[in-house]
């Protein structure tokens, strides 16, 4: 039961290329960037990435990124992050967007066990209708677009079937974890750390602080052990790390 391991390095070392990996964070918040790192110097290539964002220009994901390391990503904010844009338009990166609600239920099913719902969110529009380009071709126009998506109606309303989502393996930063892999997230850390740990057939997860097991009270666990297979422990100086995306002062 005792699911911590001895280096971030040992966590990821069977990653392969064209591994599938869902990550969790929100710009710069609950991003687990040691684990990153430690996928970054153990060199998988070819990934498929599902993730809010993919990090920001020089941090989280945007290392792997500006690294060409990753191949596709299922996403629904690409922010400022300028040299994901430039891989996207330019035909080098296949990105698939999705309604960020769609995407936190799709994470949530295939954790679940739920292989499909139906949701009203992108009815109408090209989620549900197909031709969003999904790859740009290197000389302008699309190389590859999305297909159409199932529709019913429901109570006289009209619904799209989004699939679960699963990957081979999930990363995800909490604020405190046990060695059975228990997670509690931090305010807004949360994010989609939680339903990202769910979808993972194998979940990395980085803790800030590890305390001994059944000292988590079980009404304050965000993420039962059965969901996490490896645990990170960060030391002080790591934990502490957290960049601000965007610096607001008041004069």
């Amino acid at each position: 039961m005792n699911k911590v391991c001895a280096t971030a390095a040992e966590a990821v070392h069977d990653i392969a290329d064209g591994s599938s990996l869902a990550v969790g964070g929100f710009g710069l918040s609950g991003v687990p960037d040691v684990v990153i790192g430690a996928l970054y110097e153990q060199g998988a290539t070819g990934l498929s990435v599902v993730s809010n964002n993919c990090g920001v220009d020089g941090a989280g994901l945007g290392i792997l990124l500006a690294a060409h390391r990753i191949d596709r990503v299922t996403g629904s904010y690409v922010g400022e992050n300028k040299e994901f844009a430039r891989q996207y338009l330019s035909g080098e990166l296949e990105v698939e967007l999705v309604p960020q609600g769609t995407l936190a239920e799709r994470l949530r099913a295939g954790g679940c066990g739920i292989p499909a719902f139906y949701t009203p969110a992108g009815v109408g529009t090209q989620i549900a209708e197909g031709g969003l380009p999904w790859r740009y071709a290197p000389g302008g126009g699309t190389a590859v677009a999305s297909p159409p998506k199932e529709t019913r109606t429901f109570g006289g309303r009209t619904y799209v079937l989004e699939e679960g989502i699963t990957t081979d393996y999930a990363l995800v930063r909490a604020w405190r974890g046990d060695h059975h892999g228990n997670l509690v997230f931090r305010r807004a850390a949360a994010n989609f750390n939680p339903l990202t740990a769910m979808a993972g057939r194998i979940t990395v997860a980085e803790v800030e602080e590890l305390v001994a097991p059944g000292t988590l009270d079980p009404e304050h666990v965000h993420v039962p052990g059965v969901f996490v297979q490896r645990v990170v422990v960060l030391t002080p100086e790591q934990a502490a790390a957290k960049k601000i995306e965007k610096r607001t002062v008041r004069v």
